[in-house]
């Protein structure tokens, strides 16, 4: 009698140990910034970061980027829609977040959109197309959209008329990485063989 008592005993601890644990709580995850979120986009960490956050934060993303409209989150949203981060993969209602940031001014949108046109990725290939969005993000100073214009215009896209400007933007960009600076300074100098002397040296006057 007293064994089994014992063995009850034993077994009600056993069974009080594994039902009773607390489950390990998961740490609130802070939202970005708009500051913040723009830093990520630009070092391309955005959809990592929401990866490593394990998800927490996808209704809040969305409502910033749908009821808000806050550019910076429907260029993650739309991000996250395009390539199923977190979300179910959505390429269409993706690519409207990212024109919705776009037309808000968003720099990383207008170049990752341009960027798009360009080589045909989820659209379909539009030199024309991604010569107007990588236009503006270069006229915003992103270095990307700058040196992928003046490399269409190099290929003979493009409208002359927008070779000052193009010119004008990667010749006064600051680089410190001394192979971009040399690609840099060839893709110039081709442009500049597309140009009428006086326009170059118009260029390169101080903005």
């Amino acid at each position: 009698m007293f064994q089994k008592r014992h063995f009850i005993g034993l077994l009600l601890a056993s069974i009080s140990q594994f039902s009773f644990a607390q489950p390990e709580e998961l740490k609130a995850v802070p939202l970005y910034t708009q500051a913040e979120l723009i830093e990520l986009i630009k070092k391309n960490q955005h959809l990592k970061r929401v990866k490593d956050d394990e998800c927490q934060l996808v209704q809040d993303i969305e409502a910033r980027a749908e009821t808000m409209a806050l550019p910076s989150y429907q260029f993650l949203y739309g991000d996250m829609l395009a390539y199923a981060v977190c979300v179910e993969r959505d390429v269409e209602l993706g690519l409207y977040y990212m024109k919705q940031a776009a037309e808000q001014g968003l720099a990383s949108a207008l170049e990752q959109l341009g960027r798009y046109y360009d080589v045909g990725q989820l659209v379909q290939a539009d030199k024309a197309m991604a010569i107007t969005y990588l236009r503006e993000a270069a006229a915003q100073g992103d270095l990307k959209a700058q040196m992928r214009l003046v490399r269409l215009f190099n290929e003979g896209h493009g409208s002359p008329r927008d070779y000052e400007d193009a010119y004008r933007w990667l010749f006064h960009s600051v680089v410190a990485d001394k192979k971009t600076h040399k690609q840099i300074e060839q893709a110039l100098a081709n442009l500049a063989k597309k140009m009428p002397e006086s326009l170059v040296r118009r260029a390169r006057l101080p903005m």
